[in-house]
């Protein structure tokens, strides 16, 4: 009456690859639906002009004088305004850059903010006077832990311990841009990114819309920050200005974005500062590609995690697998959790972590295969022939290592205790073994290599597995390695010692396969009928 799938779900293996396409083609519709978007936002379709009443013109097209000044003050809207910058007559298609000294309130100097209301108006009439300006207002003070050396520098000044709470720092650089092309809205397709930043101004039947105006977001940097102290009086302040078209405009909004996601998610601002160099960095092209390396890195992963899942679920023998390397994996990647764990960026810790889970949950698979519980006592399970050459094979492969692996970690933990800052013996202890994981992470597929040696066969090993993560990290490290040779590169050191330490074993294990390929085909042909012998 039922299928049998419903009463056997283990014995149904398509049941679980039916789901694995599910979730990789709901993958690809969302790709393609990203693609579609991003044509969409690349290509905005103007107003063919056919009836004035569905177009929104643009109000620069009158050539009205204007006028740009940036003011400061405590709350915007709400408080004294204080010229700092007069710009007239103003240009939208020019590009300038002026330097000042801002004076800075005693407020502002007892840990408080500042802000710049940036107006384009009117030349001549003041901006609160006008019914036509525009303006912007942005903070030119941000909150943020003190560092290391300036700690220590107030240790010196003061001789009670300062509070780890955080303080005020002024942004040196203030950029203006404004959209300069004269582009035709259509009224119906206004698109939504736009409609946020947009004033209409409504004359009868004809609609126009003011100067677009934005302050970039994403031109300063947490090393270029100052901090205030209270007899700090003056700062200097860089306002640039450049006219941009209405994709690049679209461009910055989507980016400040993506950087306000990014702080939801607990990035913190130097890693925030890394993806900023990234995207400014690169043209709108190189971001493109960057995008589709990294969806196919993610169906990789995801198609490696299923297999290997789904591979281990089955495993009823080790034989042919190195216990070592399931273990050294298994403390690699929780290494690296915790290591991750002290920078609280959620959007990394959550695959990180997901890794590690799995990684914990092999071995406990491979004690479960060797331990079982007969009601209240623990049996070890018998090891055949094959098992003890296992185990035989796994264990000189690891004294081996040990040789090399021990005294190069011992040492650099010793050197870098001994020149290096630390913040504590925990960050100290735990980068020392992240370095070590970073540095000769790739051994832990040695024992396995050897094993293989030894046993002249790769049958045992899950090759699809294998095959979707060397290419997930090869394309990995080729990006490490451009980043590496470019000026721009953000990765750490440890990461940029660790480019191309897989590709190595990985090409020696798919050198085994070739040679070994005919041993474990027949191998498994000859399993079954030595079955049969034996019933």
């Amino acid at each position: 009456m039922f299928p049998s799938c419903l009463w056997k779900p283990a014995d149904c293996p398509g049941s679980r690859g039916s789901i694995a396409k599910l979730l990789l083609g709901v993958f690809v519709v969302y790709t393609l639906h990203t693609a579609w978007l991003l044509y969409g936002f690349l290509n905005t379709k103007p107003c063919d002009g056919s009836t004035d009443e569905h177009c929104i013109t643009s109000y620069l097209t009158e050539r009205a004088r204007l006028q740009m000044s940036v003011f400061t003050c405590l709350v915007p809207d709400n408080s004294q305004l204080h010229l700092a910058v007069k710009i007239d007559p103003f240009d939208p298609d020019s590009t300038f850059e002026r330097q000042v000294n801002v004076s800075v309130p005693e407020r502002t100097r007892a840990n408080g903010t500042l802000f710049a209301v940036v107006y384009v108006h009117k030349a001549g009439v003041s901006p609160l006077e006008d019914s036509r300006e525009v303006h912007y207002a942005a903070q030119l003070t941000t909150y943020i832990a003190p560092t290391y050396r300036e700690r220590q520098r107030d240790a010196q000044k003061r001789t009670g311990p300062r509070s780890e709470s955080t303080v005020s720092h002024w942004r040196p650089h203030l950029a203006v841009t404004l959209m300069s092309e004269d582009f035709t809205f259509n009224r119906a397709g206004l698109p939504s990114d736009v409609r946020r930043y947009m004033r209409v101004s409504q004359e009868g039947r004809h609609m126009i819309y003011l100067p677009l105006l934005l302050v970039n977001e994403l031109s300063f940097r947490v090393r270029d920050l100052l901090e205030i102290s209270s007899s700090t009086v003056q700062l200097p302040l860089t306002v640039s200005y450049e006219g941009i078209s209405l994709r690049g405009f679209r461009f910055w909004v989507h980016l400040q974005d993506v950087v306000y996601s990014l702080r939801q998610f607990g990035f913190t601002e130097e890693n925030i500062d890394e993806i900023k160099e990234t995207l400014l960095g690169s043209n709108l092209y190189l971001l493109v590609l960057t995008a589709l390396i990294t969806a196919l890195q993610l169906i990789c992963e995801f198609l490696a995690l299923k297999n290997d899942f789904s591979s281990w679920r089955k495993k009823k023998s080790m034989v042919g697998m190195s216990r070592k390397s399931v273990l050294w994996r298994s403390l690699s990647t929780l290494l690296i959790f915790l290591h991750l764990l002290q920078e609280t960026s959620l959007l990394v810790l959550l695959p990180v972590g997901l890794a590690a889970c799995v990684e914990v949950w092999k071995v406990f698979t491979v004690f479960k295969i060797q331990f079982q519980w007969k009601g209240s006592k623990l049996y070890v399970n018998k090891l055949d022939e094959e098992e003890r050459k296992t185990v035989e094979y796994d264990t000189q492969a690891a004294r081996y290592l040990s040789y090399l692996v021990y005294p190069l970690c011992i040492s650099g933990a010793i050197f870098s205790l001994a020149y290096f800052r630390q913040k504590s013996y925990y960050s100290w202890l735990v980068n020392t073994l992240v370095t070590g994981v970073y540095a000769f992470g790739f051994l832990s597929m040695a024992p396995q290599l050897f094993i293989n040696h030894k046993l002249k066969s790769v049958g045992h090993l899950q090759g699809t597995v294998l095959l979707y993560r060397g290419v997930n990290t090869l394309i990995s490290d080729l990006c490490s390695c451009a980043s590496f040779f470019s000026p721009s590169g953000s990765f750490s050191s440890s990461h940029q010692l660790s480019c191309f330490r897989d590709e190595i074993l990985f090409f020696l294990y798919l050198y085994q396969r070739r040679r070994y390929a005919h041993r474990s085909r027949r191998r498994q042909s000859g399993t079954p009928s030595k079955k049969l012998k034996t019933q």
